[in-house]
């Protein structure tokens, strides 16, 4: 992808900058059996209590189906299109299955229109195709990574993310991870061939505050800037500094403390943490 720069013609235009789309597939609307409508909570649980605070408004997107878990062995499938996705940073491809099923999966990088994928045992270690991890030369990338068979790709499925195998073990492979993290995983767990697309998503700035409101992000503010009622750090004659610990709006400490949840098991699985870049410090 290429990233184009707008010139400063007005105060929005200025610092703007977005995705060109070249590498997505011109005049496709998106397969109807795929798409599913998706109501908005504006951060709200089902009693209409803000449990996710800065969430509403937005621009209307309906949820495309994505297959993460990619069953369908000995299948072959030709990508029909690449699409873009509202609900995700990385664009999907369309598959057309030798028996008329159509599927939606996440579009690594090299992965174009007529390209052909495959799944299962059979499949050979190509971009785009999925295989259990046992399965995957030492080396390779890849990406929608499962944590537990069977359940569906639930690690590296963001722009430009990408895992590598480094090692294998009795039943586990290690994985290097984009954060550094060397985690185990086992051998059954299934995974797809590539890097994923839209590699310089990061690198695009939004360039105006409307942009993040089209994407249901309200504006965040601090909590030493609210009343008393509002937020324990509210408050105060003038600019204050809350009279007490960072907290959130419960009182809970936001500074310091743990937040892994150490009573879950893939905890077990890290071989070494991820890395610290902050100061240099490398976490073990």
């Amino acid at each position: 992808m290429a990233i184009k720069r707008y010139n400063p013609t007005s105060a929005g235009r200025r610092n703007a900058e977005v995705n060109d789309y070249a590498e997505l597939t011109q005049g496709n609307a998106p397969a109807k059996g795929l798409l599913r409508k998706g109501r908005k909570t504006g951060g709200r649980n089902n009693q209409g209590v803000t449990t996710s605070r800065f969430r509403g408004g937005g621009n209307k997107r309906r949820y495309r189906v994505i297959d993460f878990h990619r069953t369908k062995d000995d299948v072959p499938a030709t990508v029909a299109s690449i699409e873009y996705d509202p609900n995700r940073n990385c664009h999907i491809a369309l598959l057309h299955y030798a028996d008329g099923e159509k599927r939606y999966i996440l579009a690594p990088v090299g992965l174009k229109k007529g390209s052909a994928v495959i799944s299962g045992d059979k499949a050979e270690p190509q971009v785009g195709n999925a295989m259990v991890l046992w399965q995957v030369p030492l080396g390779y990338e890849v990406h929608n990574v499962e944590l537990i068979p069977g359940r569906g790709g639930q690690m590296c499925r963001s722009a430009g993310t990408v895992a590598r195998v480094s090692a294998k073990e009795g039943d586990h492979v290690h994985l290097i991870l984009p954060s550094g993290e060397v985690r185990m995983v086992h051998r059954r767990c299934r995974a797809t061939i590539g890097q994923l697309g839209n590699v310089e998503y990061a690198n695009i700035r939004v360039g105006k505050a409307g942009k993040t409101r089209h994407r249901g992000r309200r504006p965040h503010n601090r909590g030493t800037s609210m009343n008393p009622v509002d937020h324990p750090l509210g408050g105060g004659e003038g600019r204050s500094g809350g009279g007490r610990h960072p907290c959130s709006p419960t009182g809970r400490l936001a500074k310091g403390g743990r937040t892994r949840n150490r009573r879950k098991s893939s905890t077990r699985r890290i071989v070494r943490r991820r890395r610290s870049v902050r100061y240099g410090i490398v976490s073990k």
